[in-house]
């Protein structure tokens, strides 16, 4: 296989197409600013250390939700279940009321957690990085259950399903 030149450019077509190949969860990473729940969907989860208990995922500089969220520093990352492929439906779009009509309870920490989600992970912002078009968010974990026995929501080749449908 021919390999490009270190300096040569990659389109993002073809990044997303073979990133694409790499199945994935799905979560909705929540906040509460007192005022009202936020969120959005994610696919960017991935436990980072035990000790001490990091996780992290990477909201897009475009995000309207994560400057809000990021200022709360308190967040909940819902992993969502097989059934819950239109939960993240209305997670994966900007603007509107995203938990009109959608049951939720607060968690310890104050975040939004989604009831039936696969399992919660609460968590306190530690800090953040840089990445090109997305941030790079590092949490301390601070609760978490797994509250369904049930098959997760998955993401593969841009489209949607649970071990089931393989």
């Amino acid at each position: 296989m021919a390999r490009p030149a270190p300096d040569a450019e990659v389109d993002p077509r073809t990044l997303r197409a073979v990133l694409g190949n790499f199945c994935t969860g799905v979560t909705v990473i929540t906040a509460h600013d007192g005022r009202r729940p936020l969120g959005f969907a994610c696919q960017s989860v991935t436990s980072l250390s035990l000790d001490p208990p990091y996780v992290s995922f990477c909201p897009a500089k475009t995000s309207t939700s994560w400057p809000a969220m990021r200022a709360v520093e308190s967040v909940c990352i819902n992993v969502l279940a097989a059934d819950q492929k239109e939960v993240c439906g209305r997670f994966a779009v900007s603007g509107g009321d995203k938990f009109e009509g959608l049951p939720w309870f607060r968690g310890d920490n104050g975040a939004p957690v989604v009831s039936g989600a696969l399992a919660r992970i609460e968590a306190e912002l530690a800090f953040e990085h840089e990445a090109g078009d997305h941030t790079i968010a590092v949490c301390r974990v601070t609760a978490l259950e797994a509250a369904r026995d049930v098959d997760p929501l998955l993401f593969f080749r841009g489209g949607y399903g649970s071990f089931a449908d393989m």
